[in-house]
């Protein structure tokens, strides 16, 4: 499978890093279509990844290329600030980064893909699919979706205090990259190679946060402002909420936010991965990756017939 990286212009002067990969081409499609072990014909979908705040599309990657494998394409972005994306000093609203997902979409020709996004990735792809439901087939949202800022911190001072990140600058890389595999004893190394692309290594051998503070805390106010519960009802397309049991990340509750989520939207389903921490893209890529398929092959996006037998 060919991994194929394009830089997409979103405005004058500000182009987005992307990747894709079309896993109908390879040769595993061939052996799901034939029927084994009981198993309907199989059927593919188009997803486009979404990363989280302060991330990157590389924290996508493993899950992706399962994807990719199991048949369907796949495409990620590095939001603006973000990875390998221009970085300009505006632009970090919502309808902006919203934009922004569906221009990439537009120039990677991909079609109503299932948006797929984590954390603020997820808040991003939810309200894109409630502003313009022709712009999704469906939604898929990674430990996100629900997060509503603005119940915790009725304040902005207050959120931007609390939530305000660390200071990272200056750190040396070998020294970061120790604090990661010490925060995440129960990551692969994949996840924690792609954390470190959070970060640019300076000449001094010591990091810096390619998402400055500055824009961190735009995106962050835009984030405090959302409230995607007031979109629930109005959904059109299937949504799909995977919750990470190990994170109590998205206050007023993640229990809670995640029960009205499911009575509220019209068509909705909730998984949890029980034991997982908030990157759950990053900790269980694969597992991600086949509960995504499962969804596309019981027909959850679409009014399919079940391609499942059962057991």
């Amino acid at each position: 499978m060919k991994v194929i990286g394009r830089r997409i212009p979103v405005e004058p002067g500000v182009a987005l890093s992307t990747w894709s990969i079309d896993g109908r081409t390879a040769s595993a499609l061939l052996d799901r279509e034939k029927d084994k072990g009981g198993r309907a014909e199989a059927h593919h979908a188009t997803f486009l990844l979404v990363h989280g705040l302060a991330s990157n599309a590389r924290l996508w990657d493993m899950t992706a290329l399962e994807l990719a494998r199991l048949g369907h394409r796949v495409a990620a972005l590095d939001l603006r600030g973000h990875g390998e994306s221009d970085k300009p000093d505006h632009g970090y609203d919502f309808p902006t980064l919203i934009s922004d997902i569906a221009t990439v979409s537009g120039a990677l020709e991909l079609d109503k893909p299932i948006l797929a996004g984590q954390s603020l990735g997820a808040n991003l792809v939810l309200e894109a699919a409630w502003g313009d439901p022709d712009m999704a087939t469906g939604v898929a949202c990674v430990d996100g979706g629900t997060i509503e800022l603005g119940s915790a911190f009725p304040n902005w001072d207050d959120a931007a205090k609390v939530l305000a990140p660390p200071k990272l600058i200056g750190t040396e890389h070998n020294a970061m990259r120790a604090m990661m595999r010490a925060a995440h004893p129960s990551w692969p190394e994949s996840g924690i190679d792609a954390t470190m692309a959070n970060f640019e290594v300076r000449d001094d051998g010591t990091v810096a946060p390619r998402l400055s503070l500055d824009n961190q805390m735009r995106i962050l106010r835009s984030l405090w402002e959302h409230k995607p519960s007031t979109r629930f009802a109005e959904l059109e397309v299937p949504v799909l909420f995977i919750f990470a049991g190990g994170s109590e990340f998205g206050p007023p509750g993640k229990r809670d936010s995640a029960k009205a989520a499911e009575d509220a939207t019209p068509r909705a389903r909730v998984l949890w991965f029980e034991d997982a921490d908030h990157d759950i893209h990053a900790q269980h890529p694969v597992e991600l990756a086949a509960l995504l398929d499962l969804q596309v092959q019981d027909g959850f996006f679409w009014d399919l017939p079940t391609a499942r037998t059962a057991d």
